[in-house]
């Protein structure tokens, strides 16, 4: 699964990569948890838009919005067709940036955090899905981090991972609902390190989570 991540590159610059204007600053943040509102890119009459959703997907069905807590991913094999997911992934499909995220690997007895990005450094797309709700306080959109099986390198920390995308394919993705993008970012040209417990609460939310603790390995 994909339960936390990062993005703490500066808003111009990540509308100069991602090609969308982003009508805020956004200050850094460096423990994106679920029902926290997220940073997104979406179409819009074939224009790319910078949206804020809140992570964890409410299908315009639902009752009610807490089942958002339950849909913090959508999983690749089954998004086109399970009731929660098959109509955004069909007509709200998102980019959502990040600069790495973070998994946990079991290792002597208690579980090791791990900071997973791209080998470059530079923050990437992945792979999302929103749907907007209406409620009695008026509307709620949302959102959903497409998972897919590991590669090579994170699957020595997790059985998941999120569906990374290039600028190719992340404008593919936004333009229609292309299953064969839903498969593992190459592992070379990703990186991996063991990182500082303090990732483990949501409410430390500042650049030490990032310490690398470098007397551990994969």
């Amino acid at each position: 699964m994909c339960g936390r991540y990062y993005l703490a590159t500066a808003s111009s610059e990540l509308a100069r990569q991602f090609q969308v204007q982003i009508p805020w600053e956004l200050p850094p943040r460096y423990n994106v948890a679920p029902s926290q509102p997220v940073l997104g890119f979406r179409l819009v009459r074939g224009n790319r838009e910078a949206a804020v959703f809140q992570w964890g997907l409410v299908p315009a069905w639902s009752k009610e919005p807490a089942m958002g807590s339950r849909l913090i991913n959508a999983r690749a094999e089954t998004v086109a067709e399970k009731p929660s997911f098959r109509s955004a992934f069909r007509a709200r499909r998102c980019l959502i940036p990040a600069d790495g995220f973070y998994e946990w690997k079991a290792s002597g007895g208690r579980k090791q955090p791990y900071r997973v990005g791209l080998a470059s450094g530079e923050p990437f797309a992945m792979a999302g899905i929103w749907e907007q709700w209406e409620g009695v306080e008026g509307f709620l959109e949302t959102c959903a981090i497409i998972t897919t099986e590991p590669n090579e390198l994170t699957a020595t920390i997790h059985n998941r991972m999120p569906v990374i995308l290039d600028s190719v394919n992340a404008e593919r993705w936004l333009l229609a609902p292309a299953v064969d993008l839903l498969r593992p970012y190459p592992a070379e040209e990703m990186s991996a390190w063991p990182i500082s417990s303090r990732v483990n609460s949501a409410a430390n939310d500042d650049p030490s989570v990032l310490v690398e603790e470098a007397t551990l390995g994969l």
